[in-house]
């Protein structure tokens, strides 16, 4: 009888042993799959999108110099048309001239706020205003402006001394070319920006300001 328990003893034994090696091999196996961080290559894998050459995509919200000279430019081109439509409130004679120029206020003055938001966490120069309100940053002076559309100094004080009919109809063309301008620049971002923010902001300028140019078309009976 001794042998035989011996025997069913010393089986018990190595199949405890043979139990436990299975055990630690699989806990074995999880580990290697650790980055050095502590994060399994699952998690590793959900930090970063690799694209098709295998290098690892942009960073979501990055921006690119298009980026920023389309807010450097769009922030004065709004403040202009903003000035333009101050203008409206005691000069236009048509109610619909004054409720388009509240109507463009309203659109553009929250996304210059906005833009000049993205300039400054990009540690990028927002442009000044002078005393009159309007842009005055280097190089972009009103009768030369590289941006499309900009109406000259000449052309603001002629819109100054205007009111009634005349102020409608000149108000009205200055507008339309102003808006113009602004889709140009608008379709260069969508094309080769890269923040997600202003490339959807410019989509957002190219459908409201076409539409206000129909609406100016139809106003001036076009």
């Amino acid at each position: 009888m001794a042998p035989r328990r011996s025997l069913l003893r010393r089986t018990a034994v190595l199949a405890a042993a043979a139990t436990a090696a299975v055990v630690l091999a699989a806990c074995g196996s999880s580990d290697s799959s650790s980055s050095p961080s502590g994060r399994t290559s699952h998690d590793t894998g959900a930090m970063s999108t690799a694209g098709p050459s295998g290098a690892a995509s942009a960073a979501p919200g990055g921006h690119n110099t298009q980026d920023v000279s389309f807010a450097q430019g769009m922030i004065p081109h709004h403040r202009q048309a903003v000035a333009m439509a101050d203008l409206a409130a005691s000069r236009a004679k048509s109610q619909q001239v004054r409720h388009l120029a509240a109507k463009i206020r309203q659109a553009q003055d929250p996304e210059i706020d906005t833009m000049s938001g993205w300039l400054k966490a990009w540690d990028a120069k927002v442009p000044d205003t002078d005393a009159s309100g309007m842009e005055s940053m280097p190089g972009m002076d009103h009768s030369g402006s590289p941006m499309p559309g900009m109406m000259s100094d000449d052309d603001m004080g002629k819109l100054k001394r205007l009111s009634g009919d005349a102020f409608d109809k000149a108000f009205l063309r200055m507008m339309i070319s102003h808006h113009e301008g602004a889709l140009a620049m608008a379709k260069t971002e969508r094309a080769k920006g890269a923040y997600g923010p202003a490339t959807t902001m410019a989509k957002s300028i190219v459908a409201s300001q076409s539409s206000e140019i129909t609406g100016m078309d139809r106003m001036l009976g076009k």
